[in-house]
C-alpha cells in the first residue's frame, strides 16, 4: 500500500506540473484524437454473454469510429491504443497505464475510451459516459452496476492517503482539462439521445485510465450486454455503425466547439517570441498567494502561481496605458466573461480587445509600454497558454 501511495503521489505531482507547465493550450484546436478500445487479449476480455466478448464489440466500434474520423475529418489524426485483439501486460493496472502512455506519447487532444456495460438485471439498458471524478455514491461505495464488472479498473479509495491524493488531483483537474472532458461527455450523450438511445447521463468515476492521461478524456459505455435486445443491436453491423456514427457526431461537435469558441487564430505575432526568452522567476507575490490557498489544493504548480503573478503585476503597473503591447492568450467568436473558466489562473485579469474577422474578441494579459517588456513576461504566460504571443494594441483594439 505504501508503494501504491508513493506512485499515486508521484503521478499526481507529475501530472499537475505537466498540466501547469507543458500542457498544450486546448485552444490550438483538436489535432490528435486517441481511440481506446477497452479490454483486449486473453486476460482482459471484459464482460461476456452468449459467446460474445466485450473486447470484440469495443474494437469493432472503435475501428468504425476511427475510419469515420479519418474520412470526414481529415485534418484530425487518429491514434488507436489497439487495432487488434491484444493486451499490453498481464497486470490490468499496467495494461491501463500502457494505454494512457500511448495517448500521452501521441500528445493527444482528446482521449475516447469505448466500453460495453453489463448488469445483474437483464432489464438494465442504455448508454452512459464517464469522466474522471468522484460521484456522491462513491464517497460511500461504488456504483453497483459499474463496480461489479470493472472493480480493478477503479482507483481504490479505501486508504485515506490514496483518497487524499486523488481528491487533490480531481480538484486541480478543473484548472486544466476537467471542463473540456465534461463538454465532450455531454456531447456524446446528446448524440446518443438524438439517435434514439436511452441515455443514463454523464457520471464522474474514479477510472485509472482517465487518471493517467494528460488530456481531456471520457469513457463511454455503449450499451448493456446483459440486456438481450441491446446485445443483439451491438452485435449487428447496423448497430455498430449507428453507435460509431453517434460517437463521430459528438467528436465532430467537440472539434467545432473547440475551434469556434476557443481557437486562437494563427496570426503572425507583432514581435517574434523566440525560444531564447528567459523564463520569468517566481515572485514573492506568487508565494504569498500560495500561502493563502486552502489545504485541499496542496499540489498547485509553482508555474501557475508565477504566471498569475506576472500578469497581475504587469496589469497593475500599466493599467492606464492607452496604447502599447500585450500578450494574447485566447480569441473567441463571442464575448467571454472575465471570470470564464477558460482563463485558468488569469480569471478576472484579462483584457478584452477587438479586431476584424470571425474571432473578433481577443483576450490578453498585461499592458506594456514596449515590446521588450511584454517579451520578458511571455515565457511565464506560456506556462499556462503555450500558444500565447505578443501583439500591439491601441485603445480597445488590436493594432493591424
Amino acid at each position: 500500500m505504501r508503494r501504491l501511495v508513493f506512485l499515486l503521489s508521484f503521478c499526481v505531482v507529475f501530472a499537475l506540473c505537466a498540466n501547469g507547465v507543458m500542457a498544450e493550450n486546448i485552444a490550438r484546436g483538436v489535432r490528435v484524437i486517441v481511440i481506446d478500445a477497452g479490454h483486449g487479449g486473453p486476460n482482459f476480455p471484459g464482460a461476456h454473454y452468449r459467446g460474445v466478448y466485450e473486447k470484440d464489440l469495443n474494437l469493432k466500434v472503435a475501428l468504425k469510429l476511427g475510419a469515420m474520423i479519418e474520412r470526414e475529418l481529415p485534418e484530425v489524426k487518429v491514434v488507436y491504443t489497439r487495432k487488434t485483439d491484444k493486451q499490453f501486460s498481464t497486470s490490468l493496472t499496467k495494461d491501463l497505464q500502457a494505454r494512457a502512455d500511448i495517448a500521452n506519447k501521441a500528445e493527444g487532444d482528446l482521449f475516447l475510451s469505448i466500453h460495453t456495460n453489463a448488469a445483474r438485471s437483464t432489464a438494465a439498458r442504455g448508454v452512459e459516459t464517464l469522466i474522471m471524478g468522484e460521484s456522491p455514491l462513491e464517497k460511500r461505495l461504488n456504483d453497483e452496476v459499474l463496480f461489479a464488472n470493472n472493480k480493478e479498473e477503479f482507483i481504490d479509495m479505501s486508504d485515506q492517503k490514496t483518497a487524499a491524493i486523488v481528491r487533490a488531483y480531481i480538484e486541480n483537474l478543473r484548472f486544466t482539462y476537467g471542463e473540456y472532458s465534461e463538454a465532450m461527455a455531454n456531447l456524446v450523450q446528446k448524440s446518443y439521445k438524438a439517435a434514439g438511445r436511452h441515455v443514463r447521463g454523464v457520471k464522474p468515476q474514479l477510472l485509472k485510465v482517465l487518471y493517467a492521461t494528460n488530456m481531456p478524456g471520457v469513457l463511454t459505455e455503449i450499451g448493456f450486454m446483459s440486456n438481450p435486445e441491446e446485445l443483439r443491436y451491438m452485435c449487428s453491423e447496423k448497430g455498430q455503425t449507428e453507435i460509431a456514427r453517434s460517437l463521430f457526431n459528438a467528436v465532430r461537435d467537440y472539434v467545432n466547439f473547440v475551434k469556434g469558441i476557443q481557437l486562437i487564430e494563427e496570426e503572425p505575432a507583432t514581435v517574434s517570441s523566440g525560444a531564447e526568452v528567459p523564463e520569468a522567476g517566481r515572485t514573492d507575490t506568487a508565494a504569498s498567494a500560495e500561502s493563502k490557498e486552502p489545504a485541499a489544493k496542496p499540489a498547485v504548480s509553482a508555474a501557475k502561481d508565477a504566471a498569475a503573478a506576472t500578469a497581475k503585476g504587469a496589469e497593475k503597473k500599466n493599467a492606464k496605458l492607452e496604447r502599447g503591447y500585450t500578450i494574447q492568450i485566447l480569441a473567441s467568436t463571442k464575448p467571454l466573461k472575465a471570470n470564464d473558466w477558460q482563463f485558468k489562473s488569469y480569471k478576472n485579469k484579462v483584457i478584452e480587445l477587438r479586431s476584424k474577422g470571425r474571432y473578433r474578441y481577443k483576450y490578453c494579459v498585461g499592458r506594456y509600454r514596449t515590446a521588450a517588456e511584454a517579451k520578458a513576461d511571455l515565457a511565464a504566460v506560456r506556462k499556462s497558454f503555450r500558444d500565447a504571443y505578443v501583439v500591439r494594441y491601441e485603445g480597445d483594439a488590436v493594432a493591424q
